[in-house]
């Protein structure tokens, strides 16, 4: 008899350790599945963009709004560097700002999945002011630079450049839309077609009966990875990738 229940005890015993060893079997395979795992998503990622190069916040400096590039540049208030830099001179700058740029930016939700676009907006969260916002936007299309400069020059990380550039060059273009200065207009009168002729020919003596002048503008850009676009900004004789623009304007512009 006590043979019987010495025997039983071991063999309770025994099913326990197994019990034991068996879950801690279950344990090891789990975290081993859930390393394998996250090792396949990181490889996966690293094939898929082998050459996504970006900044992260620690390598920027540390306030967009204070002792950056952009804000030297700013504070400058050179006409030579913002024509340099941006295509426009400070009172032109200031100009945008002031009729419509800067009102639409600090009114205006920033667009996000995340958050609401009927809440209030919240500048002062925001990493770039009004006049910020409209360099980023004019450094972006006055110049070929990547991202990875507008980073830098702004000390803002890939996704809130990205975002802001949406964002701020459909409040640009919503102005420019409806800014006197920025519209195309014909010559309304016989007086003014003669007064504009009268200044081109003044320089070029054979243009009898124009009225503006026209020009070519090419920009470089970098080659898109879509064919499509590609071949459309293809250029065959200079063997380079551009966006042509055409160019008209009056003498007294």
């Amino acid at each position: 008899m006590k043979f019987d229940a010495l025997f039983m005890l071991q063999v309770a015993q025994a099913e326990e350790e197994d019990s034991v060893d068996m879950e801690w079997g279950v344990t090891m395979s789990m975290g081993a599945l859930i390393l394998l795992g996250l090792e396949a998503r990181r490889l996966r990622a690293e094939r898929r963009q082998p050459s996504r190069l970006y900044l992260c916040r620690s390598q920027l400096l540390p306030n967009p709004r204070t002792d950056t590039p952009w804000q030297a540049l700013y504070a400058s208030r050179s006409d030579r560097a913002f024509i340099t830099t941006m295509g426009f001179d400070t009172t032109t700058f200031d100009y945008i700002i002031d009729n419509g740029f800067g009102a639409a930016w600090y009114a205006t939700p920033i667009p996000r999945t995340d958050v609401s676009m009927v809440g209030d907006p919240r500048p002062w969260r925001r990493s770039l002011d009004a006049a910020g916002a409209l360099g980023l936007v004019l450094h972006f299309l006055n110049s070929t630079m990547r991202e990875i400069s507008l980073q830098q020059i702004f000390a803002l990380i890939p996704s809130t450049v990205s975002r802001y550039l949406s964002f701020a060059l459909d409040i640009l273009l919503g102005i420019l839309r409806r800014m006197p200065d920025a519209a195309i207009r014909w010559p309304s009168t016989v007086d003014e077609f003669q007064l504009y002729n009268d200044s081109i020919v003044v320089r070029h003596p054979r243009l009898t009966g124009a009225f503006a002048a026209i020009d070519g503008l090419a920009l470089p850009l970098q080659t898109a990875d879509d064919e499509e676009l590609e071949n459309a900004t293809y250029n065959g004789w200079r063997s380079e990738h551009f966006i042509n623009s055409v160019l008209v304007f009056s003498p007294h512009a």
